[in-house]
């Protein structure tokens, strides 16, 4: 089965004209950060989500803009030392930022809550990021127990790559924050494309985030699938044809994407009707099997 699309707002050029689109064309998810749009992305959706409900959200904690450190300041929650980091994912922090974020999205209840990128902290101290990252968890327990959050993970640039830590490392350590084995890690988000191709070629090999992610029952959200764009420039028409004819450029790299064994959703930046339809009619498509899969990248791997 193909993945779903899903709308994200990292590089939205109108995220309400998006979202609102995204929305009326059935999209389950919507993700976002309080950081993106600089610092404006929640708000601006808000509107949106009222008038879709079923609509279900991802946001994160982590990143935040230079205002939003100084709110934090200012109500004791960062040091101003802190603040100038741009990036934290102390429990306090963690705790005031949901709480923020449900404000902004106007929701009493936030579908998904990421940590943005842990490995950005505590670079080259994996006891000191696994301590954080677990503390953070067990905050993140604590507002799924509230009521405030229906589910949580991680989405990451570089942690996987980096072998920073791994899905089986992450469920320990929502196990330890939620004092046994009910807990509420439900989802992973990383970049997969043709460009950033390490998780598609272990998912065809049977191993990595996606493939333990799927058979530990999480959701796993592709991120940049268009590599910011830049894979549509990149592509000719022997790889789209090889992918599949009558594609655009586009579409071929998103239908690629999808067929990724494990990959539940994919996060695309469409900020007009054109390409929100265009990926949507890709991802319609007939999911590509293993054996073609394969061959794309070892083509690509070839280059």
């Amino acid at each position: 089965m193909t993945a779903q699309l899903a709308l994200g707002t990292y590089r939205c050029r109108d995220i309400p004209e998006a979202a609102a689109l995204a929305a009326a064309s059935g999209a389950g998810w919507i993700d976002t950060a309080p950081n993106y749009g600089a610092g404006r992305a929640q708000t601006l959706l808000a509107g949106v989500l009222a008038a879709h409900p079923q609509v279900r959200v991802s946001t994160k904690v982590g990143y935040f803009t230079a205002a939003t450190g100084g709110a934090a300041t200012v109500e004791g929650v960062l040091t101003s030392g802190q603040a100038v980091a741009g990036h934290s994912l102390a429990p306090g922090y963690v705790r005031w930022q949901i709480r923020r974020n449900r404000l902004e999205l106007r929701r009493d209840r936030l579908g998904l809550v990421l940590l943005h990128n842990p490995e950005r902290a505590h670079t080259g101290d994996r006891a000191a990021l696994y301590r954080m990252i677990r503390d953070a968890f067990t905050v993140l327990e604590e507002e799924v127990a509230a009521g405030h959050v229906a589910g949580y993970g991680v989405a990451t640039w570089n942690g996987f790559a980096d072998g920073g830590f791994s899905v089986p490392l992450l469920m320990s350590l929502a196990r330890e924050a939620a004092g046994g084995a009910g807990h509420h890690l439900v989802a992973i988000q990383l970049p997969v494309s043709l460009v950033s191709m390490a998780p598609i070629e272990l998912a065809l090999a049977g191993r990595g985030p996606l493939r333990t992610a799927a058979a530990a029952g999480l959701r796993a959200m592709a991120s940049a699938p268009l590599h910011g764009g830049e894979l549509v420039e990149m592509v000719g028409k022997e790889l789209v044809d090889l992918i599949r004819p009558g594609l655009t450029p586009a579409q071929a790299c998103l239908l690629a994407t999808a067929s990724c064994p494990g990959v539940t959703d994919v996060l695309v930046s469409a900020s007009s009707a054109a390409h929100w339809h265009q990926a949507a009619d890709a991802l319609a498509e007939p999911p590509l099997d293993i054996a073609r899969l394969r061959e794309i990248t070892g083509v690509l791997a070839s280059v």
